[in-house]
């Protein structure tokens, strides 16, 4: 009887003390409502999209500084669901898909993109194409 009573009463304890309060850490400041996004900056978190929307909606391509990256001359481009895709002829002449929040662009101009890790085998819903090589970069620079 001493048994069951002595374990009762420690899971009661033990249920006591998970129930309390957890200390509150301060969260971090979250600029004023209506205070602009840095360029490339998601949205405050109170800014939440509405269900079913876009999360990156909102974003807009950095700006690249000359001499920072990698040089092509645009081949193709397309706009779909807030991105700009964009195939690219490198300096050896071997093409590259890239994909960057929407921004206006058009076949033969020359760019400059960061180098970033390719994604393999990916598929674009919205545009029903699946690219076997592509870099999401976060902008581009038009040289001209």
């Amino acid at each position: 009887m001493k048994k069951t009573a002595l374990v009762i009463f420690s899971i009661a304890a033990l249920a006591v003390a998970g129930c309390k309060d957890k200390p509150k850490t301060e969260a971090p400041q979250q600029p004023a409502a209506g205070a602009p996004a840095q360029p490339g900056q998601m949205p405050p978190a109170g800014a939440a999209p509405a269900p079913g929307g876009d999360p990156h909606a909102g974003m807009k391509a950095q700006e690249i500084p000359a001499g920072v990256g990698k040089k092509g001359k645009i081949t193709q481009t397309m706009n779909a669901g807030g991105y700009t895709y964009v195939e690219a002829a490198d300096e050896k002449g071997q093409k590259v898909w890239l994909a960057l929040p929407e921004i206006k662009v058009k076949v033969g101009d020359n760019i400059e993109f960061p180098e970033t890790p390719p994604m393999q085998n990916f598929q674009s819903k919205t545009l029903n194409k699946t690219f076997d090589k592509i870099m999401f970069v976060p902008g581009i620079r038009i040289v001209k």
